[in-house]
């Protein structure tokens, strides 16, 4: 499951005293949206898709990536990275369609012969494509054959292909089967090595989901008061970025739940001094956002207040240490090292994961800010930045925002959160 779907089963609690708020949250038609979310502007149109002539270069960053990689082709199946070369949106089922890109000549489709006419449709985003081969296989067919009869038609042997890591086992078990004279690898440094750096294009896609998630976020944050679920605060916010032209989640978790750092499927109301943790974010032309915020409706305890601070601190820490040659590592170590000297350890004991992945097209790509990554951070890579303090049984508190990497260091997307009462600046 989905981490933003991990709650939409969650049911929906009436709660007399703050009907409004709840018929706010219904389902489209069931009621008008607040004044708040009225009050956004859909953005839709500003959003300027990824063009031809850019997937034209992945394909060639791929190919130079193939050769320094000895990796003579790489096989792509659906899902994200499909998207990424071809710009087409496939996702996988039982049956192989697969994209494959060899390091020496031209790129090739093999796709069950009903789906020829979807294919088709979607042959003018694909760089390439007038030149793509098309290996059709019916269904007493094998396309492992025509993978490894493609792969000999563009003079590739013997030597090494790439499977992309998301594609099926049995696919790629398969193929391996089909192809005993290839050496099969991970094709993880090749097409990792491609998304991790963002272009202009990509990079203000991210900004536009950022800037949207924001508003969205404190359109609801204004337009709620205790007394409504968690699942109906979420069911606003799905709404809210409807309301702005593009599809989003946010799970909402509040009081004890809070500590859960992806929250629970059991029904929770919002009160009153009661802490309240939001995370997810939306996608703009398959670019995501991944933010979460913090507050309390009413007033802080002075613990955490505190502990706000601490993580407040730990989160500047690590953008500050995120800077150009600097290992991903010591990303996880800025943050780390501030929460370890307010007092909190040992270790993952209440900062229980990483401070940070690489974002883009996934919510959760290549590269990780975490422990033992040595990966050196490079200009226009982007990831989050997300230190929390998760108490068990009291509440937890995760503040994360996205930052992109320039050559002077890493500049957030959105400023980061100033306080627990104000989550969104006065």
């Amino acid at each position: 499951m989905n981490r933003r779907r991990f709650l939409q089963s969650g049911a929906i609690l009436s709660v007399p005293a703050l009907a409004a708020a709840q018929r706010a949250a219904a389902p489209e038609g069931a009621a008008p949206l607040p004044p708040a979310v009225l009050a956004l502007k859909n953005r839709r149109g500003e959003a300027k898709p990824i063009t031809l002539e850019e997937r034209e270069a992945r394909l060639q960053r791929a190919r130079q990536l193939m050769v320094e990689n000895h990796q003579d082709a790489i096989l792509v199946a659906g899902d994200t990275s499909l998207t990424y070369y071809t710009g087409m949106r496939w996702t996988n089922s039982e049956r192989l369609m697969c994209f494959v890109l060899p390091a020496k000549g031209k790129p090739f489709f093999v796709c069950p012969h009903f789906e020829k006419g979807r294919l088709d449709e979607r042959m003018d985003s694909v760089p390439e494509g007038k030149s793509a081969a098309i290996y059709l296989w019916q269904e007493d067919e094998s396309p492992s054959a025509l993978v490894r009869k493609g792969l000999a038609d563009a003079g590739v042997l013997t030597g090494t292909l790439g499977i992309e890591e998301k594609t099926p086992f049995t696919f790629a078990n398969e193929v391996m089967k089909a192809c005993p004279n290839l050496h099969i690898v991970d094709a993880t440094p090749v097409v990792a090595g491609c998304r991790m750096i963002k272009s202009p294009a990509e990079i203000a896609l991210m900004r536009l989901a950022n800037s949207i998630t924001m508003q969205v976020y404190e359109a609801v944050w204004k337009s709620v008061q205790p007394g409504i679920t968690t699942a109906a605060f979420s069911s606003l916010c799905s709404r809210s970025y409807q309301h702005m032209g593009v599809t989003g989640d946010t799970s909402c978790q509040t009081g004890p739940s809070s500590a859960l750092p992806h929250g629970s499927l059991f029904p929770q109301v919002i009160r009153e001094n009661e802490m309240v943790l939001i995370d997810d974010g939306c996608s703009v032309e398959g670019y995501q956002s991944d933010i979460s915020r913090a507050w309390v409706y009413g007033k802080p305890s002075d613990k955490m207040k505190r502990y706000f601070d601490i993580v407040y601190r730990a989160q500047a820490a690590a953008r500050e240490a995120a800077k150009p040659g600097v290992e991903c590592q010591a990303v996880d170590a800025a943050a780390r090292e501030v929460i370890h000297k307010a007092g909190f350890g040992p270790d993952y004991d209440t900062f229980v994961h990483r401070v940070g992945h690489g974002i883009g097209m996934d919510v959760h790509e290549w590269t990780y800010l975490v422990r033992g990554n040595k990966t050196k951070i490079q200009a226009n890579m982007t990831f989050s930045d997300e230190p929390a303090l998760f108490i068990q049984g009291e509440f937890g508190l995760r503040l994360e925002d996205d930052m992109v990497i320039t050559e002077n260091g890493a500049e957030w997307f959105e400023p980061q959160s100033p306080s627990l009462e104000h989550p969104f600046g006065v």
